[in-house]
């Protein structure tokens, strides 16, 4: 079994289930009382986020490179950034060290692949709804990827940042976000992207009428497949 390392914290609420999910795909795979071999850095969200506010993406990016070397250092053989919107600075990382960075979208894009479906919904934070770099990476595997409208995606991102990140899962924010998938799919989504690692703590397969992809479950079983393959 090969040493996976995360980078974590962003938020914390969604690196809990990152290392639940990891092992217990671990156990599942092998039995017993297997557990994954992880190592674990996890950042100051409080730093990341006023970052990501202030469009300072090389600074962010220059903390989860140093991060990462760390964890290489301390013996990490394949790396994942624990955070969908922070995959904005995945090539920063790459160029820190030797080891693979297992990109989300990517861990995605072949689940979606491999249910059949090409036309995708995509919620996330305002910087992945709407910047280039996760839209881009998902649309190399063939997907047509809609976002939802300017209203939207300021609830979905409010949603996240104002009570996700800080462990709150409101009745009335699951209807919104039932709201705004529901508007994906008149739109002809197939599928939903819960393309940011706290929106799994909210919904569910029952909150929508296509398949939702969690990305913090695919990317966790990505990374065990991975840790796994020699075994």
């Amino acid at each position: 079994m090969k040493t996976i390392g995360l980078i974590g914290g962003m938020s914390w609420e969604s690196t809990v289930p990152y290392y639940r999910l990891i092992n217990e795909s671990v156990r599942a795979r092998l039995g017993g009382l297997h557990s994954a071999k992880l190592l674990l850095h996890s950042v100051d969200f409080h730093e990341i986020e006023a970052m990501q506010r202030h469009g300072e993406w090389e600074a962010a990016g220059a903390r989860l490179a140093e991060a990462a070397r760390g964890l290489e250092a301390a013996g990490a053989e394949v790396l994942l950034i624990g955070a969908n919107t922070m995959h904005r600075v995945a090539p920063a990382v790459e160029a820190a060290v030797r080891i693979p960075l297992l990109h989300v979208a990517d861990a995605t894009a072949q689940a979606i692949a491999a249910a059949g479906l090409r036309r995708v919904g995509l919620l996330g934070t305002r910087f992945t709804m709407e910047q280039a770099f996760y839209r881009q990476r998902l649309r190399a595997h063939g997907l047509d990827v809609r976002v939802p409208d300017e209203g939207d995606r300021a609830q979905v991102h409010r949603i996240i940042y104002e009570e996700l990140c800080v462990g709150r899962m409101l009745p009335r924010s699951r209807e919104c976000f039932r709201a705004v998938m529901a508007r994906l799919v008149e739109r002809g989504a197939e599928g939903i992207v819960l393309g940011c690692t706290e929106i799994g703590l909210l919904v569910d397969a029952a909150d929508a009428p296509v398949p939702l992809f969690d990305t913090t479950r695919l990317h966790a079983e990505a990374a065990v497949a991975w840790a796994l393959a020699d075994v």
